[in-house]
């Protein structure tokens, strides 16, 4: 790891003290020129004395603004030290954890996994337009049936096509033959660029996606394209549990960039996740219009909080690499127990072994264990056909006893 260490509370503190010591003070500086300032301290008490030993909190009442990307060329001044915080972030989550090379990726800290694939959607589609000349009926995005919502949301906001992709049913990977049938047909139909999106952990059975079920058939017909990988779940579960055979990171070549939630598995709070690409991509979507923003407005969002960066530098660095894979880990042998009692009753599952989501066929799951357990169905009608069970840090064994119990008792009472 050449970024990401342990740290202790000290240590933090006094590296968040010292970034916003480096940004503009609202309480003390003249600062005429800015539409912020610090949030209002009648209703969020900048004066409490707990806020001295709670560095996320005390960024949040400073409120500094990061808008625009802070890997590449200048940024606001006023905000430059909680920016260097933010490219520390990146710099791990980029080199240490996804095997880029240092100082060859752009980033951000976005509002979320949503924002940052419809950043990657944004950024490929104008690439294709600035330097093929394409028309956006000639731009496709692929991507399996199970990818999450924001990539429709994308293609409709973008005025491009989603090729859907099947997949199979029972191990939830791509159909190739219905892949290649449908590449064809775009292909016929007069597509000529697209936007390969691949899963690691999707929304509802955290399935991860093998980029060869695309780029195999897509290179042997020479077809033009970009690949997105949407970790948005598994960007901080997958890493520390498989081996690379998938290679889903940077160091696969075809890889060129990458979304992760900070959310969700990290426990940020919510509004925080991250977009990560190879350099010289970012600027395909350069505002020009954002002339008053020191340096080059190149995020979807524009202003955001710079909070969200701290919070994530502190999580990272409160457990370090080998804190982090310790939890994970323990989420993992959750998931191991629940499937094992899962296995003894023959119920049936979807289960990614080296993700911490357990799909059941609703066929297992009564209705009223499902509500009673707040299960998530995978349809809100009665066509549904899954229920998932997410091990987040909260859910212990014996919240899955308690489950496996009801579960039990419900199949003995339909036995008899």
């Amino acid at each position: 790891m050449e970024f990401w260490k342990k740290r202790t509370a000290s240590e933090r503190l006094q590296h968040i003290e010292k970034a916003l010591q480096e940004n503009v003070n609202f309480s003390k500086d003249a600062s005429l020129g800015y539409p912020a300032s610090k949030l209002d301290g009648k209703v969020f008490y900048d004066d409490a004395p707990f806020l001295k030993d709670a560095p996320v909190l005390m960024t949040y009442v400073a409120n500094p603004n990061h808008i625009g990307c802070h890997t590449t060329g200048t940024s606001e001044k006023a905000f430059k030290g909680t920016q260097q915080i933010e490219r520390e972030t990146l710099d791990i989550l980029a080199v240490d954890i996804f095997g880029a090379k240092k100082n060859q990726f752009d980033g951000y800290i976005a509002s979320g996994g949503t924002e940052a694939n419809l950043q990657a959607l944004w950024m490929y589609r104008n690439y294709y337009m600035k330097n093929h000349n394409a028309k956006p009926s000639e731009i496709a995005i692929i991507a399996s049936e199970d990818t999450h919502y924001s990539i429709a949301k994308g293609a409709n906001i973008l005025l491009i096509d989603w090729l859907s992709i099947p997949v199979n049913f029972e191990n939830r990977k791509i159909e190739t033959d219905a892949f290649k049938k449908i590449l064809l047909n775009a292909l016929s139909t007069g597509k000529k660029y697209f936007i390969v999106v691949c899963n690691m952990g999707t929304t509802m059975f955290g399935s991860v996606d093998n980029p060869m079920d695309y780029t195999s058939f897509l290179d042997k017909l020479n077809c033009n394209y970009k690949m997105h990988i949407d970790a948005a779940y598994g960007g901080f579960v997958y890493p520390f549990l498989a081996k690379d055979e998938k290679l889903l990171n940077f160091k696969n070549q075809k890889i060129t960039s990458i979304t992760i939630d900070a959310h969700k598995m990290l426990q940020a709070p919510y509004g925080t996740g991250i977009f990560l690409c190879r350099k010289n991509l970012i600027e395909n979507v350069l505002t020009q219009e954002a002339e008053y923003v020191e340096g080059m407005d190149l995020t979807l969002s524009g202003s955001r909080s710079g909070a969200n960066a701290v919070a994530v530098w502190m999580i990272l660095n409160t457990y370090g690499p080998n804190g982090w894979f310790e939890k994970i880990k323990i989420l993992q042998m959750r998931t191991d127990w629940l499937c094992q009692q899962l296995n003894d009753m023959q119920i049936k599952y979807f289960r990614e072994p080296n993700m911490n989501i357990v799909t059941i066929k609703s066929e297992f799951i009564p209705d009223e264990i499902a509500h009673q357990f707040d299960l998530v169905p995978q349809k809100h009608n009665e066509e549904n056909e899954w229920y998932k069970i997410v091990l987040m840090e909260h859910v212990e064994v014996e919240h899955l006893n308690k489950l496996i119990t009801k579960l039990k008792k419900s199949r003995l009472s339909i036995a008899n």
